[in-house]
């Protein structure tokens, strides 16, 4: 299922695509989750409701009322840094470093104070960063609560998947040796157009994935990529830690970043961003100065 988060009668609703790609409102199936999280932590006893779905009419909404499936995120984000080999040997370049295959992933936490919605405008933050890069990223949200589970365990913890654009100010990252602030300026996450339930997708995904500036192709690979899959991912992390259910984890982008290409090419006023991945969906956003 294709579930989605939007606005009606400027209220935010919860809706799912019934087979006519119309999206049936949640609540007139009986579902009185509040948000995406309660609808998660909650989705045993709002299962049996969803039984019926391809028999409900729904409406059409548009690009203007979509919003992001996960407005405000229960924790930070936990994303994961140069997990496709190619971002990696680029994002050496960019900061003047010898590339070094890694043992072992890099973690790191994205603060979101809210998601953009997928067709949103995306602040420039020209007062902070000359240096806004965009980052097409497959994503998964966790179903229950992960700690010390087995790599062959980990699709049981899924609940579903969406697109996230990880907007980037490079020289901040350059600056303060690590990701946390150049990753959590107001706006940097756009996530959505929907939360697609695992059972959409075949595990471990293969899925392609693109990013487009102002129509020209930019990304272009596929989550098999991966250096540390999903698996791994879910293994390592919940040996000392316990993953909370609505968890987001964000898997790493791979090249064709603006910080990557010859000369860098980074975002400015006007610009759109476009981002797909296979069987999710994309999210396309202009880049907007709001000093």
């Amino acid at each position: 299922m294709k579930f989605v988060n939007f606005l009606l009668e400027d209220k935010a609703t919860l809706g799912v695509l019934n087979s006519n790609d119309e999206v049936v409102v949640l609540r007139d199936l009986g579902i009185d989750a509040k948000d995406m999280n309660e609808l998660i932590l909650n989705y045993e006893k709002f299962a049996p409701k969803l039984l019926d779905l391809q028999k409900q009419k729904g409406i059409k909404i548009s690009k203007d009322q979509f919003l992001a499936p996960i407005i405000q995120p229960l924790q930070d984000i936990i994303c994961l840094g140069i997990n496709f080999l190619d971002h990696a040997k680029e994002s050496a370049k960019f900061k003047g470093e010898q590339f070094e295959e890694r043992e072992y992933p890099v973690y790191f936490g994205k603060r979101c104070n809210g998601a953009s919605a997928p067709y949103a405008e995306i602040p420039l933050h020209e007062d902070v960063t000359s240096q806004l890069d965009y980052e097409c990223e497959l994503a998964f949200v966790l179903s229950k609560d992960a700690y010390k589970i087995k790599a062959s365990e980990a699709e049981d913890y899924i609940f579903g998947y969406t697109i996230i654009n990880e907007i980037s100010a490079r020289e901040l990252q350059k600056r303060h040796r690590q990701f946390y602030r150049a990753k959590s300026l107001e706006g940097s996450t756009v996530m959505g157009p929907y939360l697609v339930s695992k059972d959409e997708i075949s595990y471990p995904p293969k899925l392609n994935l693109q990013s487009f500036v102002n129509g020209e192709l930019r990304q272009n690979s596929n989550t098999k990529f991966f250096i540390f899959d999903i698996a791994y991912v879910l293994e390592e992390l919940s040996a000392g830690m316990r993953l909370k259910a609505g968890s987001i984890i964000s898997m790493g982008t791979p090249s064709g970043v603006g910080m990557g290409l010859n000369p860098p090419m980074f975002l400015k006023e006007g610009d759109e961003v476009c981002c797909a991945i296979e069987n999710i969906g994309q999210l396309c956003n202009k880049i907007k100065s709001f000093a």
